[in-house]
């Protein structure tokens, strides 16, 4: 865990930036899936769970958004109310950034700008609940996240559940093999799918240790080789949607995405949200469990980084 000066352009919490001075454990969240990813008040109830859980784990949680056109490392109770009800806040991914802050909006970030702030705040580890990919139909459209180019060059471990289902999967891991981003799945010789355990592709890489992950990070940025490291924690047994399942939705959600004419950074959130109706509400319970999930390795993720960094008390 970094102790460097945060950028002057960040406003950090006062609990972050104690953490992050002292060489303790950090553990950034994104504030897309509060404003954009869920209904009120679930989706307030699960930031605070999920801040919770981390602090359970023995790190801080640094929830990350702009407010006003600044950008928050770390956010207050009232802050996250905000975040999950006020009616304009803007979709914030990094080419959104200058302009949000610059004409003083709520902004809430996505994978992407999130692990930029991050970075410049000193936070290595990052919890979200899937990543952006390449979309269906990308050979047309060039629908391709930022998430993927991010991850190739700033220095965050993204801990997810995997590649969100309604994207193409096989092409995003692809990409992400060409921008040389490592891509490791937790416990699994399967590369998950967000709502379920896996996608029918293998998985680039396995670690079984949190310690192993913290050791990947170490020798990947001690080499010098810039760029993150895509960790996929598969959905819980019990929580999970089988592919099958699932699949008939996403081709429902996307049909009638195409028919609506939704196009751009308006895509996920329209899907995701049909799907929670198509599906009674289980994905969304889903999840919820995952974001759980992740936030639990995350913290102790942060952890045995943290305690690789932090010189030995006997040198």
């Amino acid at each position: 865990m970094s102790s460097a000066t945060p950028h002057p352009a960040l406003a950090l919490a006062p609990e972050v930036a104690e953490a992050l001075s002292a060489g303790r454990p950090v553990v950034a969240l994104e504030s897309t899936i509060i404003s954009h990813g869920m209904p009120y008040p679930r989706n307030v109830e699960m930031a605070r769970e999920v801040e919770q859980i981390v602090r359970d784990g023995g790190a801080t949680p640094a929830t990350i958004a702009v407010l006003d056109g600044v950008a928050r490392i770390g956010l207050s109770a009232d802050e996250l109310e905000l975040l999950a009800t006020h009616e304009n806040v803007a979709k914030v991914s990094l080419r959104d950034l200058p302009h949000v802050m610059a004409t003083k909006r709520h902004g809430a970030t996505t994978v992407a700008s999130t692990m930029r702030l991050a970075a410049l705040a000193g936070i290595r580890v990052f919890v979200t609940g899937g990543l952006g990919g390449v979309h269906r139909g990308a050979e047309d459209s060039m629908d391709v996240s930022a998430d993927l180019t991010e991850l190739s060059q700033t220095d965050v471990a993204v801990v997810s559940a995997g590649v969100k289902s309604i994207l193409d999967i096989g092409r995003t891991l692809e990409v992400l093999e060409t921008l040389g981003v490592p891509v490791v799945t937790v416990g699994s010789e399967d590369f998950p799918s967000f709502y379920s355990r896996s996608s029918g592709f293998t998985s680039p890489m396995r670690s079984d240790t949190v310690e192993e992950l913290a050791e990947m990070m170490r020798v990947k940025w001690d080499l010098g080789l810039r760029g993150g490291i895509a960790v996929a924690n598969p959905v819980p047994d019990e929580d999970e949607m089988t592919p099958d399942e699932i699949s008939e939705l996403i081709d429902r959600a996307v049909a009638e995405c195409d028919e609506r004419g939704i196009i751009g950074k308006d895509i996920t959130p329209f899907l995701l949200g049909r799907i929670v109706e198509l599906s009674d509400g289980r994905s969304l319970d889903t999840n919820i469990a995952l974001v759980r999930h992740n936030a639990r390795l995350g913290a102790a993720l942060a952890t045995a980084y943290a305690a690789l960094a932090s010189p030995s008390p006997d040198a």
